[in-house]
């Protein structure tokens, strides 16, 4: 089972509570949107991701799991 984090551009506001939460996964680019840090797209492994997705204020923030 694998887990991808992603943040939808188009719904993201700049709030950066995802970058707050779980910096270790999350920045913001120099307009101030979040994205994943390059490498990090499997969260990985810091157990702030799912925090990080319950904080963003407009729910840009995701989780997909493949249990293949």
């Amino acid at each position: 089972m694998s887990v991808r984090v992603h943040v939808e551009q188009e719904r993201c506001v700049g709030a950066g509570m995802c970058a707050l939460t779980a910096p270790s996964v999350f920045t913001q680019d120099d307009d101030g949107f979040s994205e994943v840090l390059p490498g990090r797209e499997d969260g990985g492994g810091d157990p702030l991701v799912r925090e990080a997705v319950r904080a963003c204020p407009v729910q840009a923030v995701t989780l997909t799991v493949d249990d293949s």
